[in-house]
């Protein structure tokens, strides 16, 4: 169910005033919640706009713990190209991996 806010901010209706603080930088919590569902570790949302969003700034969002929207200015393929380099990525997937067998590292144990 869509709300609507009663009173909202601006930039410019915000000042902030430096001053000294007992809250450490590694104390701070700036988890957000985008969804219901979805909590982001960090408020970072790139916007979805063709020269902005692809896989590697999703990427590199998803490290921060930040969210990336890739944009529609492609096909559906491309599209779904794009999300599946972001998923395999976060997933932890080498898709290139260089293997060693048994005998070769005997051998280099040997030397």
């Amino acid at each position: 169910m869509l709300r609507i806010a009663k009173e909202a901010l601006t930039f410019d209706d915000v000042l902030l005033v430096p001053a000294h603080s007992t809250v450490l930088p590694n104390t701070a919590d700036l988890r957000t919640r985008l969804t219901k569902n979805i909590t982001l570790n960090i408020p970072m949302i790139s916007a979805s706009m063709d020269t902005v969003t692809e896989a590697r700034l999703a990427i590199a969002l998803a490290q921060e713990g930040g969210i990336g929207f890739i944009h529609k200015n492609m096909s559906i393929e491309q599209q779904a190209e794009q999300v599946r380099l972001v998923k395999i990525f976060e997933a932890g997937v080498v898709t290139n991996p260089v293997t060693v067998s048994q005998m070769h590292l005997s051998l280099m144990w040997l030397r």
